[in-house]
């Protein structure tokens, strides 16, 4: 019996406002609020309340037989409590079922893997206890900031006691082996992988609803003959996608929900079984050992990590925020310590990407930038009006040392 694993990612990041150099000094107010609001309460309106409520009742139609698993950034569940109380209620009814499992990542979903093994333990401990609170489960599986891995950071991920992980299933990792088992880390074997079936997962992500492909228009039925297909082998089907998929990229005009209400169904009627990422990885052993020696991602053709570290404005924004580390350190704030979150997000780095090859479609969506380099430089100037608060919060925390030495 074939199992068949649906993982979806919620993640939206705070996005900055136009900051110009001569806001440095005098605004230290990074987000765009209307920005922010506006795109929050617009995707819970078209994807994440309907999407939640059918969820719920696929769940309560099929008895718990329909299964399936989450990540959702702390960015994200901080804008669902600013914005959209009811999207944070409804993933909490999800919770309640017994049927959805809600997976640990980085707090920020930041490139922290990729630089700072400390950063990465203490944001991968704030998103763990963010999930204990609002959904009481302790997550036993990971998955890394838009699947990022290698054979170095799977290790890590086990060092903070995670059993399971994802990954992308690409092909110039995997060769002729298929990512429908269960595989393990190359330097932890208990560490168990579970590889994205990229082509099934983005039929339904990315072609969807377009009507030059050849397999236009998708059915449920459609969908399950490719699951039993000969050329389908495997245990276990991991289907990994944007949770905006649903209503937002694919709009409900196309059909999107419809599919989804039917594919439960014709899924458990054919004879395979849903399960979550850690039922999943229970169930079947290890194949063989993944070897990963160089970070992929889940990410354009290349599945690198050249979307966000792949030019010099990148790298040099990159060097900017992490710079700052142990000066945030010494600081102990809190406050700068959020901000100091906020600005290592990911999305801000994947806004200044250069690659408009094959990609560039999907670059150009989101961003709310005219180019690459305006990205950067409002970063940077945001970036820089930081660092002066930062060196003074320092200079005044010396001040106040050196008055209360002297009284000492």
């Amino acid at each position: 019996m074939k199992t068949v694993c649906l993982y979806f990612q919620v993640h939206q990041p705070w996005r900055l406002k136009k900051y110009r150099f001569f806001n440095m000094g005098k605004d230290h107010n990074y987000l765009d609020d209307l920005s922010n609001r506006a795109i929050m309460q617009k995707v819970a309106r078209q994807c994440y309340l309907p999407m939640n409520a059918l969820l719920l009742n696929l769940i309560k139609e099929h008895k718990g037989a329909f299964r399936c698993s989450f990540s959702l950034t702390g960015i994200a569940v901080e804008q669902f409590k600013a914005y959209a109380p009811e999207v944070l209620d409804s993933f909490k009814e999800l919770a309640a079922t017994g049927c959805v499992e809600f997976l640990a990542e980085t707090y920020s979903h930041s490139l922290a893997s990729l630089a700072s093994k400390e950063d990465f333990k203490e944001q991968v401990k704030l998103h763990t206890a963010m999930i204990k609170k609002e959904f009481g489960q302790k997550p036993t599986a990971f998955r890394n900031t838009e699947l990022i891995y290698s054979d170095e950071i799977g290790a890590m991920v086990a060092e903070l006691g995670f059993k399971t992980m994802l990954a992308e299933g690409a092909r110039h990792i995997l060769g002729w082996k298929s990512p429908n088992y269960v595989y393990a880390n190359a330097i932890d074997q208990k560490m168990r992988l579970l590889l994205r079936n990229y082509k099934l997962s983005d039929d339904i992500a990315f072609r969807f609803s377009n009507q030059g492909w050849d397999q236009y228009p998708l059915t449920a039925d459609k969908y399950v003959s490719w699951l039993h297909a000969e050329d389908t082998p495997g245990e276990v089907i991991n289907l990994f996608m944007d949770y905006e998929t649903f209503g937002e990229h694919q709009g409900a005009e196309t059909g999107i929900f419809d599919f989804m209400k039917a594919l439960p169904a014709t899924v458990l009627a054919s004879g395979m079984e849903f399960a979550t990422v850690s039922e999943a990885a229970k169930k079947y052993q290890p194949v063989a050992v993944l070897h990963c020696p160089h970070a992929m991602s889940w990410a354009d053709e290349e599945r690198d990590v050249t979307a966000w570290l792949g030019n010099e404005l990148q790298n040099e924004a990159f060097s900017k925020i992490y710079g700052l580390k142990e000066k945030i350190a010494k600081l102990k704030s809190e406050d700068f310590n959020y901000v100091w979150n906020f600005m290592q997000t990911s999305d801000h780095f994947y806004y200044m990407a250069t690659k408009w090859l094959s990609d560039g479609d999907v670059h150009s969506y989101f961003n709310p930038y005219d180019s690459a380099y305006d990205a950067f430089i409002n970063y940077m100037n945001v970036m820089s009006d930081f660092e002066i608060e930062v060196d003074k919060a320092l200079e005044a925390k010396a001040a106040a040392k050196r008055k209360s030495t002297k009284k000492a």
